[in-house]
């Protein structure tokens, strides 16, 4: 587990799965929770490539925070296949300002440890993460 002085520590299993979705393209998205200890980040849930953006929503819960990647793919106007990693700080406005406090100050390093996001969004409904923002964000 990493070190830090402010923060979460980072599970290195949060960094090995982050780099198999990155170079094997193994997962669709990868949720990551603080542990019950408050100490540490670790991989909650990992989507099969098959899992839509809709599974991803429906992942991700009504009044708790989370950090998550999704493994975007679209097609440009070329015709080109093409995909972007998204980051997506996950705080509902219904989570307690406690868990939103925590996250908040962890969200910086933990988004460090994942080296090869190409676009963060913030959330606090499903709508701010909508596969229109996603394609928007995307080129």
């Amino acid at each position: 587990m990493a070190n830090s002085s402010s923060g979460v520590g980072v599970f290195d299993e949060c960094k090995l799965k982050f780099m198999e979705l990155k170079s094997k393209r193994n997962f669709r998205y990868i949720v990551f929770k603080i542990d019950e200890t408050g100490q540490a980040v670790v991989v909650e849930k990992l989507g099969t490539h098959e899992e839509t953006h809709d599974d991803f929503t429906k992942s991700l819960p009504s009044n708790d925070c989370r950090f998550a990647v999704f493994d975007y793919d679209f097609t440009t106007q070329e015709n080109c296949q093409r995909s972007r990693i998204f980051f997506i700080a996950w705080a509902p406005e219904t989570a307690s300002v406690r868990n939103k406090m925590v996250y908040a100050a962890s969200k910086d390093k933990f988004r460090r440890e994942l080296d090869g996001v190409q676009v963060e969004l913030q959330a606090t409904d499903p709508s701010e993460m909508s596969l229109d923002i996603f394609k928007g964000r995307a080129h």
